[in-house]
């Protein structure tokens, strides 16, 4: 079942209007019909089963079926600041990342970042990373939309972490695995930020700098990971101990 995210002001008791965008592509694209069933999320917490009621000019009106507290968010806000790689490995990283239930992203340049992006190339890219990440929710059934944040310098991105209560750096040089999964398993609901470099990792001066803000370095095994293997791997972990036993979806009635 497709699933839309809709501003909690096109939301009634009983009724629900798609517009813009969205419009366009249940209606030309999808070409979807009256009746057909949609799932629509509010990004505060809410599911919606809807079926398709009238197809208006420029917008659609939903019949809300049946309401759903959503189980789909980790309770911990995850925060991936990775090193930008090269070619189109951000997008895909944008992708899995999001699919693995984390929470927004930072494209930080590094000093073995090798890809230069000017000012106007670096909005257009992340316009596209942002599509990416709600196409990415959408197919997920994700209740919310990750937002992929304008590039940062490292010092900034490590400045940015200062809200976050734990900041993990996989590096290749660690080896107490022991270590790693206690760090991992005492997070509970905090808030976590992992680093990642790009293709050469980071330089030991980045780890110690990374380390002076409060970052706890863990190791991800005894292979050399490349750096979109490292971010998913990393992330994948984080998911399986967080995620919380879920009896179902908790109806409400509407």
């Amino acid at each position: 079942m497709y699933k839309f995210f809709v501003p909690l002001e096109n939301i009634n008791k009983e009724t629900i209007t798609i517009t813009g965008n969205d419009f366009n592509h249940i209606k030309n694209v999808l070409r979807l019909k009256k009746n057909d069933e949609i799932l629509i999320s509010d990004g505060h917490g809410h599911t919606y089963y809807c079926i398709i009621d009238l197809f208006k000019s420029n917008d659609i009106q939903l019949k809300i079926k049946e309401k759903t507290i959503s189980n789909t968010e980790l309770k911990s806000r995850i925060t991936l600041i990775q090193g930008l790689p090269k070619y189109e490995k951000m997008e895909w990283i944008i992708q899995k990342a999001v699919e693995l239930g984390v929470y927004e992203i930072i494209p930080a340049v590094t000093h073995r970042t090798v890809v230069k992006l000017n000012q106007s190339k670096s909005q257009k890219k992340l316009i596209r990373w942002n599509k990416i990440a709600e196409s990415a929710a959408k197919q997920s059934h994700r209740d919310m939309i990750p937002k992929v944040h304008p590039m940062m310098t490292y010092k900034e991105a490590l400045t940015f972490a200062r809200t976050i209560d734990t900041l993990l750096i996989p590096y290749e040089c660690a080896h107490n695995i022991k270590q790693s999964k206690d760090i991992v398993r005492d997070l509970n609901h905090q808030s976590v930020g992992v680093l990642i470099g790009p293709e050469g990792g980071f330089t030991e001066n980045e780890v110690q700098e990374a380390t002076h803000h409060g970052a706890k370095i863990i190791t991800l095994g005894h292979r050399i990971l490349r750096t979109e293997t490292a971010s998913l791997t990393t992330l994948a972990i984080l998911m399986f101990e967080l995620e919380e036993e879920s009896n179902g979806s908790n109806c409400i009635n509407c």
